[in-house]
């Protein structure tokens, strides 16, 4: 049974022929290698066409921002993961990477839908500043978090999303984004009755929304870019293993039920 549209099966990606490679219609060997990095090809593979200059940096500078975080949930499964399995280097950073979700470290893509509610609201509410207000108390109205505000350790402003847009600023490629950020900022705020510091990623959505990177490439930079920080946890495990003592530190804080009505 076949699900989805009809039509001719095709890829518009790469072609690997006898003797070359071709990557969006470029000589992988002749006209790439050696000549572009990464975070320019990431962008090449990702939408057909070369970056610019501001979409190089920001792109870059965002997967340096959230390569690494330390200890969080993901790399210690990651870690626990490899402990259990060290021939299995790959199923370790898989088990990291399904760890990337809405609560730790997926919201950017999140981030920039709220932002792009604020900037759609903006005509009918007559300002930014209205229509991130408007936002903010539908979101407490609801009890629904508020994606991009708030860190449970970045306080008073999380270090990372602060030089973020500051960079932005800048270099001069701030725009509307960054203004909707801000506004939420003080909006949120006064909602919340107390500041909640506008968090990485947040500032990774506005500033490449704002250079005109691709919604889809928004959404998979975080996946990427922690995924350099699991390998470089995943190195460290072999050689510094902790993973089987995080597995039971975890075992020993938990307070097991049995035990508890046995105390009792």
């Amino acid at each position: 049974m076949l699900i989805g549209k009809r039509g001719a099966a095709a890829t518009a990606i790469a072609a690997v022929l006898s003797d070359r490679v071709t990557v969006r219609g470029r000589d992988l060997a002749g006209d790439l290698m050696g000549r572009t990095s990464f975070t320019e090809f990431l962008f090449l593979l990702a939408t057909g066409r070369a970056p610019t200059e501001e979409q190089r940096f920001f792109l870059d500078l965002s997967l340096v921002a959230i390569a690494e975080h330390g200890l969080t949930p993901s790399v210690q499964a990651a870690r626990m993961t490899y402990a259990a399995d060290p021939a299995a280097l790959q199923g370790a950073v898989a088990a990291g990477v399904l760890g990337c979700g809405t609560v730790i470290l997926g919201a950017a893509d999140l981030c920039r839908r709220l932002v792009e509610d604020v900037l759609a609201r903006a005509d009918v509410c007559g300002s930014l500043e209205e229509a991130a207000l408007v936002v903010a108390r539908e979101h407490r109205a609801d009890r629904r978090p508020i994606p991009g505000y708030g860190h449970p350790l970045h306080k008073p402003v999380d270090p990372r999303a602060e030089r973020m847009i500051a960079l932005a600023r800048g270099r001069g490629v701030a725009g509307r984004s960054v203004e909707a950020a801000l506004a939420l900022t003080k909006a949120v705020a006064e909602v919340w009755g107390k500041p909640l510091p506008m968090n990485v990623s947040m500032a990774i959505a506005v500033t490449l929304r704002d250079v005109e990177v691709p919604p889809s490439l928004i959404r998979a930079v975080p996946i990427l870019a922690r995924t350099a920080g699991l390998i470089a946890h995943l190195i460290e495990e072999a050689e510094a293993p902790i993973g089987f003592y995080l597995a039971s530190k975890g075992e020993e804080a938990i307070l097991h039920k049995a035990d508890a009505a046995g105390d009792a």
